[in-house]
């Protein structure tokens, strides 16, 4: 049996990944939280895919390319902007990463020559983040390939009906996500709720 490792009171204690199913499906939280088996084995069929995608994709970029998925996204990002440039807060907007996140990888990519920091001119506070003429010519080395992967192991995979209800999912949850943003943030904000 598989063993996955949870948060629970005790050091060290894990659950097989049936007790584990049962767990997070049947007892993690009120019974209107809790998930049923299908969705259980949905939310776990979705992560699965997109963890393994991920990697195949990165091991093919760093394979053939020498960068990785994450320096990829990046360099496409800045590639397209205007300029070929973007603030550090746009550009975190447009890949959805934290600061931190973006801050590492930026500064790898900067000592191997993709891209350089440059301080705004406009505000001297913040950077802006340019692509490199080695970073250009790796991103457009890598582009083609990259497309003709995502072609075989994502699109080739699915049906076009398949493709239609991914969509749909896919902006259903989008939405949904935008919707909850502000009340999330007023959330975080209050601070956590203590007990009186």
């Amino acid at each position: 049996m598989r063993v996955i490792p949870v948060i629970s009171g005790r050091p060290g204690h894990t659950l097989g990944a049936g007790r584990l199913n049962a767990n997070y499906a049947g007892r993690m939280g009120g019974s209107g939280n809790r998930l049923d088996g299908r969705e259980y084995q949905v939310w776990r069929a979705f992560h699965r895919m997109h963890d393994q995608l991920s990697l195949a994709l990165n091991q093919h970029l760093q394979r053939d390319a020498g960068i990785s998925e994450p320096d990829f996204q990046v360099l496409a990002a800045l590639a397209e902007a205007p300029r070929q440039a973007l603030r550090s807060r746009e550009l975190r907007e447009e890949l959805q990463w934290e600061k931190s996140r973006l801050a590492h990888q930026i500064r790898r990519m900067e000592q191997r020559g993709l891209v350089v920091r440059d301080e705004c001119l406009e505000d001297g506070r913040a950077a802006t983040v340019r692509i490199t003429d080695a970073g250009l010519t790796s991103v457009r080395a890598a582009a083609q390939a990259h497309a003709a992967m995502v072609r075989e192991l994502f699109f080739d995979a699915l049906t076009p009906t398949q493709l239609d209800a991914f969509d749909e999912a896919g902006a259903a949850v989008i939405e949904r996500l935008r919707s909850a943003a502000p009340s999330r943030r007023r959330d975080r904000a209050s601070g956590p709720k203590l007990p009186a």
